[in-house]
């Protein structure tokens, strides 16, 4: 990895952040910023893990067990809506973009504000990114992960559900190897473990996404 790259990367997104605060999340076309997470070797029983998260079928639909819970999620899947209106104009595909986020933050343990701000720096919301370390899709997933616990295939990292779930379970592998340490999971993640830079950049916007859902549910 060339750290100077990743600290370039990392100030730009910085910038971006800045940006978003002040426009109240008004999304801007950023170009794919991701760093170059590290192939580290797996121990047998991780990559046995890590496989068959990824490879557990289920449909992204959620499912509540109380009515309030059900509630809670229409009014976030509302708000959230309306903020990525200008990166996906149409309806449908931003639903269902919303829906499969979602349904795989939850699958993994995440918060789904954190999730949208990492695609927003990493990807600026992009489906078919491609940064200049070769990592891909909205969650910027480098191609060796097919090949360590997927299929093989770095083109299905373009497909909505499987970039979001490698994404989401390589985020949380990463929280789990730095002990529930947000801060350096998402160093991890960019490749930039230690350095503050894009960890803020990513933790300002997940302030931002947890504000603007805040703010909706207490105007209804």
């Amino acid at each position: 990895m060339n750290p100077n790259r990743s600290l370039r990367h990392a100030r730009r997104a910085l910038l971006g952040a800045g940006v978003a605060a002040g426009f109240g999340l008004g999304l801007m076309p950023f170009e794919a910023r991701a760093g170059t997470q590290a192939e580290e070797p797996l121990a047998d029983s991780v990559s046995s893990a890590l496989s068959a998260a990824i490879a557990s079928a289920a449909p992204p639909r959620p499912s509540f067990d109380s009515p309030a819970q059900r509630l809670a999620f229409l009014r976030w899947l509302g708000s959230s809506s309306e903020r990525l209106r200008s990166r996906h104009p149409d309806a449908r595909s931003r639903t269902e973009f919303l829906e499969t986020l979602w349904y795989e933050s939850k699958r993994a343990g995440l918060e789904p504000a954190l999730v949208l701000g990492l695609i927003q720096v990493e990807s600026g919301f992009r489906k078919y990114a491609v940064s200049s370390a070769g990592a891909r899709g909205y969650m910027q997933v480098m191609p060796f992960w097919t090949r360590l616990i997927g299929n093989g295939d770095p083109a299905t990292l373009f497909h909505l559900q499987t970039n979001l779930r490698f994404g989401c379970v390589i985020l949380r592998h990463y929280l789990d190897i730095e002990r529930g340490d947000l801060f350096m999971a998402l160093g991890r993640y960019n490749g930039s473990r230690g350095r503050a830079e894009y960890p803020s950049a990513v933790l300002a916007l997940r302030r931002q996404w947890d504000a603007g859902e805040a703010t909706s549910v207490a105007g209804r």
